[in-house]
């Protein structure tokens, strides 16, 4: 069976995951950027953490790391690359390297751009992908430390996963997403229906996230740079797909 989702609104646009085996009663948490909350939904479903998965550095996905691992002994897992300004691993990994999630296999993908050391996790069986600050819901993370070619490799290999796959992202920036989305494809339908989608979540205070794979290859300007379409749109026909993808991420960066 797949593993149940929580999506746990934390801080003013911050999202962590709780990730549950109902079978075996492990309990994972990807990204702890606020204690109160996540110990809230633990609570109301009676769940004990075994493990907190770290996806990158930024203290709004690690400040409740040791707080919550205090009184439940769980598992920290963080990028080898990162260990060096993550709180304290017990375990440590690279992309390829074998992970047990509750109960099931997870692969790590080294997704550097946002960061040099982010990573993502998959549950292939569960079919989810924590993709925090990399591929985001009609977005991606702004180009702190990486560039733009090394964003773009990140993005394809998230890209290459399967359509239905769920993308289980760090923010609540949806909405300013869709508008910047419409100055890149205005005439993509795809895109104007899920804008008016998520404006409507948004009015009712609903997440905007999960999304899935193929929502994102259909609207995502970041995912869809490659496209001759866009490409003529940017005044870029001809261009290499990064250039592509880096004249958007420069547009946003303004926008």
């Amino acid at each position: 069976m797949p593993l149940e989702i929580v999506t746990v609104p934390c801080l003013s646009d911050n999202y962590a995951y709780l990730l549950h085996n109902a079978a075996t009663g492990e309990t994972a948490l990807v990204d702890a950027p606020e204690e109160a909350p996540i110990r809230a939904a633990l609570a109301e479903r009676g769940w004990r953490l075994t493990d907190i998965l770290i996806t990158h550095h930024h203290y709004d996905h690690t400040d409740a790391v040791d707080a919550l691992r205090a009184d439940s002994g769980a598992r920290v897992v963080g990028a080898a690359a990162d260990a060096h300004r993550l709180p304290a691993l017990d375990l440590t990994v690279a992309e390829g390297d074998p992970l047990t999630v509750c109960g099931e296999p997870a692969q790590v993908i080294e997704v550097h751009g946002h960061t040099i050391g982010h990573i993502a996790f998959y549950l292939p069986e569960t079919g989810a992908a924590f993709t925090a600050d990399s591929l985001m819901a009609l977005g991606c993370g702004r180009l702190f430390e990486g560039d733009a070619d090394t964003m773009w490799a990140s993005l394809s290999k998230l890209a290459a996963l399967p359509a239905d796959t769920v993308i289980c992202s760090g923010h609540e920036y949806t909405q300013s997403n869709a508008k910047f989305a419409l100055t890149i494809e205005p005439d993509n339908p795809d895109l104007i229906s899920r804008s008016e989608a998520v404006a409507a979540a948004r009015a009712k205070g609903q997440p905007t996230v999960p999304s899935t794979l193929s929502e994102e290859l259909a609207t995502n300007p970041f995912l869809r740079a490659s496209l001759p379409q866009v490409k003529e749109n940017i005044g870029l026909a001809g261009s290499s797909d990064a250039q592509s993808f880096a004249e958007i991420r420069k547009r946003k960066d303004r926008f």
